[in-house]
């Protein structure tokens, strides 16, 4: 994912924010709805930076405000359905 961001600057930015997250996601899910999730992570026209949680089977606003305060940068967070049980949930990082 970050070999295609060639800013040293930006890919730096998103290189902290996946450090923050992988090394706080215990602390602010301490109910283990995200870890160990599938996730996937993009950066999408050069100008926003997604991060997405697959089956995730539920989740509460603390822990999406304990994500968005590891992610350190304003963002949004959307949660749907993919299923009967599960849910996804997306957080949007704009980079510009």
């Amino acid at each position: 994912m970050l070999d295609a961001v060639t800013d040293p600057e930006l890919r730096q930015r998103l290189s902290d924010i996946q450090d923050r997250i992988r090394d706080g996601l215990a602390r602010v899910d301490p109910h283990h709805r995200l870890q160990g999730r599938p996730v996937t992570q993009r950066v999408i026209a050069g100008q926003t930076f997604e991060i997405v949680f697959a089956e995730v089977p539920k989740i509460d606003e603390a822990e999406v405000l304990g994500v968005k305060k590891l992610i350190g940068d304003p963002c949004f967070c959307s949660v749907s359905p993919a299923t009967a049980e599960t849910l996804t949930v997306s957080f949007v990082i704009p980079l510009k």
